[in-house]
C-alpha cells in the first residue's frame, strides 16, 4: 500500500500576488475606482480634462511667436494663440520700464536671491553661506535702485556695530538689556550717523551705479521685490506679535491684540489706497515718502498680523508640559521660547505659515490699482497699444503661469519641510 504523507516535506514557494494587488492596477483601483461614486467622479473628471486638452491643443499648436501685431497673428494663424506679444514684450514683463542698459542689474540681483535663500531653505548647504544671506538685502537694494555704494555700506557698518554692542551688553546684563541696547544704538546711528557719513564719502570717493526711481521698476521684478520683502519681514514681526498677544503685560497684550484685529478687519486694498492717497496729508510739507516703500511696509505689516495668528495657534497646540519642562531646566522666558517652545510651535505651524506666504505673494497684484506696474499693471499699457488691442487670453495666461510656478514651488517646499521635520508626529 502506498505511503500517504499528510505533512509537507519541504517549504512551499510563495505564490505571486494577484495582478490586481500590485503595481499600477492596485493604485488605480484604490485611488480612482475604489467605489461606484469614485468611479463616476473619475470618469467625469477624465472627460473634462480630455475636453479641455482637445480645446487647447489647436490653440497652442497653432501659436504664432513672431508677428508685429494682433492682426498679423490672425492672418498667419486664425485659430492659434498670438504669443508674439509675449515674445515682443518679454523684457517689459520682466523689468517693467527699467532702463534697458541696466537689465543686468535686476538679473544679477535675482541670481543673488537664489544664492541667498538656498542656505536658508536647505540645511545641507554650508552654513557660511548665511553670511551672504545677511548682506544680500543691501546688495540687492544697491543693484536695483543704484546710487552711491557708501549708503548700503554705512547701513551694514551700523548693523554690525549695533549687533556687537548688543552682544557685549547681553553678556553683562542679560539678553533683554542687550536687545534694547542694540535697537537703540542702531536707531541712533541710522538717524544721526549713516546719512551724513555716506554723503561725505560719496562726495569724497564717488563710487556707485546710475540711480533708478521706483516708478521705473515693474513687471515680475516688482512682484518679487514686494513678495520676498513681505515674506522675509512678516515672519519675525509675526512671531513678536504672537508672543506679545500671549504676554502677561496688559499694555503689550492690548497693543498686539489691537494691531492684529485692526489689520485683519481691514482689506489690504483699503490700506493701499490710504497709503497712496491720504498718507501725504498727514506728513509735513515737502516730505517725500516713496510709494514703493509705503507698499513694502503695508504688505509686511498686513501679512505679519496673519502670521501672528498662525503662530499663536502653534503655541496653543503645545502641551503645557513643554512650558513646565523649560521652567524645570531653569530657563528664563526668552531662552525657553528660543530653545524649547518656538522651535516646536513653528514646526507645527509650517502649513499655515506657507499658506499665508502664498496668499501674500498673490496679493501683490493689488498694487496695480494704485498705478504700480506689476505684471497685471503691465498688461494695461500693452493692450492700449493699437497693435495689440484686443488680445486677452495670452497676456493673462502668461501672468497666471508665472504665479502658478512660484506658488506651486512654495507649496512643494512646504511638503518637503514637513516630511523632513516630521510635522505630523507619526
Amino acid at each position: 500500500m502506498a505511503e500517504i504523507a499528510y505533512v509537507a516535506r519541504g517549504t512551499i514557494p510563495p505564490s505571486p500576488p494577484p495582478p490586481s494587488e500590485v503595481g499600477v492596477v492596485r493604485w488605480l483601483r484604490e485611488n480612482l475606482f475604489s467605489s461606484t461614486g469614485n468611479t463616476i467622479l473619475t470618469l467625469v473628471a477624465a472627460w473634462v480634462v480630455v475636453e479641455v486638452f482637445l480645446a487647447l491643443l489647436p490653440w497652442l499648436g497653432g501659436a504664432v511667436w513672431n508677428a508685429g501685431s494682433l492682426s498679423e497673428c490672425r492672418a498667419i494663424s486664425p485659430g492659434g494663440a498670438c504669443l508674439a506679444v509675449i515674445n515682443e514684450r518679454f523684457n517689459q514683463f520682466l523689468f517693467g520700464f527699467y532702463p534697458a542698459e541696466g537689465y543686468w542689474r535686476p538679473s544679477l540681483a535675482f541670481l543673488g536671491l537664489l544664492a541667498a535663500i538656498a542656505p536658508v531653505l536647505f540645511t545641507a548647504l554650508p552654513r557660511k553661506m548665511l553670511w551672504f544671506s545677511g548682506i544680500y538685502p543691501l546688495l540687492a537694494y544697491w543693484l536695483i535702485f543704484g546710487g552711491s555704494v557708501w549708503g548700503p555700506l554705512m547701513v551694514l557698518a551700523a548693523v554690525v556695530a549695533a549687533a556687537a554692542l548688543a552682544r557685549a551688553v547681553a553678556r553683562l546684563s542679560g539678553e533683554v538689556a542687550g536687545m534694547i541696547a542694540g535697537v537703540l544704538a542702531a536707531a541712533l546711528m541710522f538717524l544721526f550717523a549713516v546719512d551724513p557719513l555716506s554723503g561725505w564719502l560719496a562726495d569724497a570717493v564717488p563710487i556707485g551705479l546710475a540711480p533708478v526711481s521706483s516708478d521705473q521698476i515693474g513687471g515680475f521684478t516688482l512682484t518679487l521685490i514686494i513678495g520676498v520683502t513681505g515674506i522675509a519681514g512678516s515672519l519675525p514681526i509675526g512671531i513678536v506679535l504672537a508672543l506679545g498677544r500671549q504676554s502677561n503685560l496688559p499694555l503689550v497684550k492690548a497693543l498686539c491684540v489691537g494691531f492684529i484685529e485692526f489689520i485683519r478687519g481691514v482689506p489690504l486694498i483699503t490700506l493701499l489706497f490710504v497709503a497712496h492717497v491720504l498718507l501725504n496729508i498727514f506728513l509735513p510739507p515737502g516730505t517725500e515718502f516713496d510709494k514703493l516703500l509705503r507698499v513694502l511696509i503695508l504688505v509686511t505689516l498686513f501679512a505679519s498680523a496673519y502670521i501672528a495668528e498662525v503662530i499663536r495657534g502653534g503655541l496653543a497646540a503645545l502641551p503645557k508640559g513643554q512650558y513646565e519642562a523649560a521652567a524645570a531646566l531653569g530657563l528664563d522666558y526668552w531662552k525657553s521660547m528660543r530653545l524649547v517652545i518656538l522651535p516646536q510651535a513653528l514646526k507645527i505651524s509650517i502649513p499655515g505659515i506657507v499658506n499665508t506666504f502664498i496668499g501674500l505673494f498673490k496679493d501683490t497684484t493689488l498694487v496695480s490699482v494704485i498705478a504700480m506696474f506689476d505684471p497685471l499693471g503691465i498688461i494695461t499699457p500693452i493692450r492700449a497699444d493699437q497693435n495689440w488691442n484686443g488680445i486677452v487670453w495670452e497676456l493673462y495666461g502668461f501672468v497666471a503661469l508665472f504665479f502658478f510656478i512660484c506658488c506651486y514651488g512654495m507649496s512643494r517646499y512646504s511638503m518637503y519641510l514637513e516630511r523632513r521635520l516630521k510635522t505630523d508626529h507619526r
